[in-house]
């Protein structure tokens, strides 16, 4: 065995091997387009050694962790066809020829191997060896390492040649170690720039929700006050129409009590519905079967004849804590929204579910909602639909989207009043193609 150092490059390397310079040009070249390390590999095992004149050639790559050399590509005995190594070892660093060159990072020849104990024989015996690191910023990264069947079959050429195509291999390493951590870092900067903009965008949702959910609130406490006061001024307007509907018995007299009383009604229902809005009304909160409740209103709605209505109950029983009158006016005025937006006909979909129980459906939650588990109670038309100014607008008291003679424009506002009150939600989107979808979430006590 010879520990032998590269000397300079002199001429009489290629005098002796006149494949030499064109083989390491082609490579030189050839280097700029190889895609990867696995590639290289069996470029430099095929197209280079195997061109230089050696007839065996196995590249190992090293692992520092495990002090272990791993056989990648080969030529020769090895490589029996394709990319695939016949029996491919892993050394460990310290053990056999390509094992001290692992821990010594200096190329070696063996003259002849008959003599040598660190051999471990491969695919078929041989005579004499020559092993070089691969070094990349001074780490090992692996060892080329030929061997031939006859002794003394490698000397300073060959050496100097194998140094240099290490040399070469090694700086294509780099460059391509280079590329991955630039691609990395590229990634990275990818990633933390998406999540920055979905931080941003949720950033801006939420304060767009405060703001809306602090005036409904401000809009709620007020429209609070004023329902109270106006329903001690109707209480003692009401009180006085009875008693003067007492003295005045004339028909035509009465006319006019019966209309002014019937304008005190409407307003007291206006009062009440006043309430509902801001969150004041009187709620009694029981267990409720959804699935009966909603059967049992789709069973009495009034649906006209170019109008389909389907129901989509959920197989299992969904029992939510609720008040079960105050609830039935929710979802009732959510079934009549859905038919009255659809003039020119259409379907009417009402489906019931449970969500919450699991992540997926968790991620389904409204981010107004505690994390729970909820009923959802969804009304889904294929009427003209809103747009997106008027979903923002939808829960807002005296808005509608309907002519001014239609109501008063409180129908979704109490919706919206009355599950926030109840501690559920209710939420609104466009149907794709056309339409509104509507969904009330009934919160489940375990």
């Amino acid at each position: 065995m010879s520990n032998t150092a590269p000397s300079e490059f002199n001429a009489s390397v290629a005098e002796q091997n006149p494949d030499f310079l064109r083989t390491l040009n082609e490579f030189a070249v050839d280097l700029i387009s190889i895609p990867n390390a696995t590639d290289l590999f069996w470029y430099v095992a095929r197209n280079v050694a195997g061109r230089l004149g050696f007839v065996d050639c196995v590249i190992y790559t090293a692992d520092v962790e495990t002090q272990e050399l791993t056989q990648v590509a080969a030529l020769g005995e090895k490589n029996p066809y394709g990319r695939t190594i016949l029996n491919p070892l892993v050394i460990p660093f310290g053990v056999g020829i390509t094992g001290k060159v692992a821990l010594s990072r200096q190329p070696i020849i063996v003259d002849d191997l008959l003599n040598d104990a660190n051999y471990i024989q491969d695919s078929q015996p041989a005579r004499s060896e020559i092993c070089v690191p691969l070094l990349s910023r001074g780490q090992l990264v692996g060892v080329i390492d030929s061997e031939h069947p006859d002794a003394h079959a490698f000397g300073p050429a060959e050496l100097e040649i194998l140094t240099t195509v290490a040399a070469m291999t090694s700086a294509k390493l780099e460059l391509l170690d280079e590329a991955d951590r630039s691609q990395q870092r590229y990634a990275d900067l990818v990633k933390t720039h998406a999540k920055l903009s979905e931080e941003i965008c949720s950033r801006k949702a939420l304060e767009a929700e405060l703001h809306d959910a602090r005036r409904h609130e401000a809009v709620g406490q007020l429209t609070g006050r004023l329902a109270y006061d106006f329903n001690n001024l109707l209480s003692v307007i009401s009180g006085n129409l009875e008693l003067v509907e007492a003295y005045f018995k004339e028909p035509s007299s009465r006319r006019f009590l019966n209309e002014a009383s019937l304008a005190s009604q409407r307003a007291t229902r206006l009062v009440s519905d006043l309430l509902v809005f801001a969150q004041r009304s009187k709620l009694t909160f029981s267990k409720t079967n959804m699935n009966d409740l909603v059967a049992d209103l789709c069973g009495v709605s009034v649906v006209p004849h170019n109008v389909t209505l389907q129901l989509d109950l959920s197989p299992i029983d969904l029992v939510a804590d609720t008040d079960v009158s105050a609830a039935k006016s929710a979802i009732n005025a959510v079934i009549s929204n859905g038919i009255e937006a659809m003039a020119d006909g259409g379907t009417l979909t009402v489906s019931t579910d449970i969500v919450g129980r699991s992540t997926m459906s968790r991620l389904m939650l409204p981010r107004v909602l505690s994390p729970g588990v909820y009923v959802s109670v969804k009304v889904v038309d294929t009427g003209t639909g809103m747009t997106s100014d008027q979903i923002e607008r939808v829960f807002d008291p005296f808005f509608s989207t309907k002519p001014a003679s239609s109501g008063y424009g409180l129908g979704l506002s109490m919706v919206h009043g009355f599950m926030k009150q109840s501690g559920g939600a209710v939420v609104v989107s466009q149907n794709t193609p056309k339409g509104t979808i509507l969904e009330l979430f009934f919160p489940v006590q375990p």
